[in-house]
Formats: C-alpha cells, structure tokens, sequence
C-alpha cells in the first residue's frame, strides 16, 4: 500500500465507502413467528411487545418505570411538559439540537453553560454559575455516552431545589460507577434510533422512579388521555408500535455485547492514535464505561499541522465517513442564538471546530478500525503536504 494519502493522489485506503454507523439488527428468522403474531393479532400498537419491552428496561436500567415513546425527541418534550419547566433551564451548547429543541418547545428558556473540555459533558461549576432565581432545571447530556458528571451535578440541583434531567440519547451501554445510567436524576431519557446501540428502528425511553412522573408520561405519550376521553392536560401522540418494540427487545438481549465490543474498538483506536501526535480523546473518569455510541478525536491544528476539517476531506478521499459533532454547536444555530449563554462557552466553541468522530459500529472488526487508523496517520505523516494541496483547493479559480 502507499504511503501517499488518497487526497495527494495515493490509492485509497478502502474501495468502498466506510460508513460513519452500521446498525447491528436481528435476523429475520428470529422476528418471523412474532411478527406474524402481531399481524395476525392485529394489535399493532400498544400490545404485549411494548409492555415486555418496558419490563425489560426497567430491570435492565434498575428503574420502577422504563415508559417507550416514539422517539426521544417527543420522551424530552413529555418530561420537560410534565415538570412545568416555563423559565430557565441551564443547558449545555455542546449536544444534538433535541436536546434543546424540547425545551423551547414546552416553554421553558435554554440558558446555556459550557462543558468540560476533557469529559466534552457539562461542568458543574459552569451550571452553577449559570443558576439564578429564575432557573428551575438542569439538564446534563451523556455525550457520545460518556456519563456526565452525576454525582456533582445532583448534589448541586438538590442544593438549589431543582430537578435535574439527563439526555441520555447515547445512554445505552454506558455505567456509572459500574451500574447502568438510569437511576440518577429525576429523569433518563434515550433514543433507539439506528444510530444507537440499543435499536427500535425508532422510538425513546423515559427511565425514572418517580411514580408521579412516569403516570404523567403514559399520559402525555396518548393526548394527554387518561381513558376517560377529557384531556388531562395538552400532550401528544408519542406511543411506541409493537413491531419497534419487538425489535427493541430483541436489540437489547445484544446490547452488553455491543457495548463490550464497541469499548474494545475504542481502546484499539486509542493504541494506535495514541501515537499520532495532534489527536486527543475525549476523557472517560475512572470507574465509568462510556457506550461509544461515537467515537470522537479532537484535531489540535497547531501540533497536528492541519485542521479538523482538512483531516475529514482526506479522509472523504480515503472513502471513510466521518461527522463534526457538534458544529455549529446549539447557541449559533438559528432558533437558538438569542437565548443566553452563561459567561464563556470556550469550551464549546473549541471543541466544536476541532471534534471528528469516526467510524464505529458494534461489530466492527479490528481489521477495519487499523485500516482507519493507518489512513490517519499517513495523513498525518503528508501533514504539510495536505495542508498545502487543501490551501490550493480553497483558492478562488482566476477568470479567463
């Protein structure tokens, strides 16, 4: 193989494109009898699927409510509705636009606190900082599912009498202190999505022990309809169907298995990588598992030679799919930028120029993580050289 990077003209690395995710499902022939049980039975939705399934969660999870919603995005909406969340919720910048997206869309007002450069989760003395007479939440992010600061950010919300809520979207196959995320918090809330360890196709789960909560949930997920056809309150159609149920359950008997293996991919990625000087990590603290839903480095431009966006255009030619997680972060994106921020997001601003999250799925075997790796390091290695052709492609072609 040559050592010259696909970009200056190398043979690439893959022939075929590597994808960024690959969701790991079912075989059919383990779905086919219960799914002809549901099309026979013709209890499409909130049937015997969904109630085991949310019994399994919740052993799983070690909660007394796993509640499934359609996806997280509508579970964030019903939590926030449900706690009466109108002023201020501090809020990281640096996470999917959901988890704010569901605030601004139950009334309360974001009020965003940056992260901990390392951990890339919220930082308890930036959310401290960022509370005010007017705020009544916290709401943490296990990002990339590397659990969040728990234990802090609890001991702060219940000094302030506040609840705090976690977006655990990329929670799944991550522990805290050696046990699931789930218990902690007034709320868990998580995603099935394709891209997650644990699959439904789509849909979300709303984890929590408080009984109050999770009956307003059940509630919220059917109109806000608790039988007697007089709304209870104005909620949505937020129910789970028995075939992403069904795939829900299936997913989550392979889900210590994805993380395990997931954990595995990230530490070879770590070995090799480790030796590229310019490419960190994001931080995981000791006596944590984080899922790796993504596996993110962070380009520092001045050691590495090149930026984060010249070793994702190399690495486009060397046919692997990469993603900018998050950028732009929330509080520059459009329906965001007038609500406050809370002093710097340095943090934020940083790591969403600098953050690249490679391919990684729950099978991935190590063959294809070294292959990844070996492309970024010839990259790395040609750093001048593809910093140079990248300046030369930038520049505006002369009018004849």
């Amino acid at each position: 193989m040559s050592n010259l990077p696909a970009v200056l003209g190398g043979t690439p690395i893959f022939e075929r494109r590597v994808s960024i995710v690959r969701p790991v499902l079912p075989h059919f022939n383990d779905l086919e009898a219960e799914l002809r049980g549901i099309l026979s039975s013709g209890m499409v939705t909130k049937g015997r699927h969904l109630w085991e399934f949310e019994e399994a969660v919740g052993s799983h999870l070690g909660v007394r409510h796993a509640v499934a919603v359609s996806s997280c995005t509508v579970g964030l909406m019903l939590v926030y509705k449900a706690l009466g969340l109108t002023g201020d919720v501090v809020v990281p910048s640096f996470t999917f636009m959901a988890t704010v997206s569901a605030l601004v869309w139950a009334g309360a007002r974001p009020v965003f606190a940056d992260v901990d450069p390392e951990t890339t989760n919220l930082d308890p003395v930036a959310a401290e900082a960022a509370i005010t007479e007017q705020t009544c939440a916290i709401v943490a992010v296990h990002n990339f599912g590397n659990p969040a600061a728990i234990d802090e950010l609890d001991r702060l919300a219940k000094r302030r009498g506040i609840p705090l809520v976690f977006d655990a979207a990329h929670g799944f196959g991550a522990r805290y202190q050696g046990v699931p995320v789930g218990k902690q918090g007034k709320a868990h809330v998580y995603s099935l999505s394709p891209t997650k360890l644990l699959i439904a196709g789509e849909g979300g789960i709303v984890a929590t022990d408080d009984d109050a909560l999770a009956g307003q949930i059940r509630i919220g997920r059917e109109y806000g309809n608790s039988g007697s056809y007089d709304s209870a309150f104005a909620g949505l159609n937020g129910r789970l169907a028995e075939f992403n149920a069904l795939l829900g359950l299936r997913s989550l008997d392979q889900l210590e298995a994805a993380a395990q293996r997931r954990n595995e991919v990230a530490a070879l990625y770590q070995r090799e990588l480790g030796e590229v000087p310019g490419i960190g990590f994001q931080a995981v603290r000791a006596g944590d598992r984080c899922s790796y839903k993504d596996f993110s480095v962070v380009v520092d431009e001045g050691v590495l030679g090149i930026s984060r966006d010249t070793v994702a255009d190399a690495l486009a030619a060397e046919n692997i799919d990469t993603r900018k997680y998050y950028d732009p972060p929330v509080h520059r994106q459009m329906p965001y930028k007038h609500f406050p921020s809370a002093d710097s997001l340095a943090a934020t601003e940083h790591l969403s120029r600098n953050s690249l999250s490679l391919p990684l799925w729950s099978d991935m075997d190590d063959t294809t993580a070294l292959r990844i790796c070996e492309a970024v390091s010839r990259i790395a290695r040609a750093a001048s050289e593809v910093q140079a052709a990248a300046a030369e492609r930038s520049q505006p072609v002369a009018e004849s």
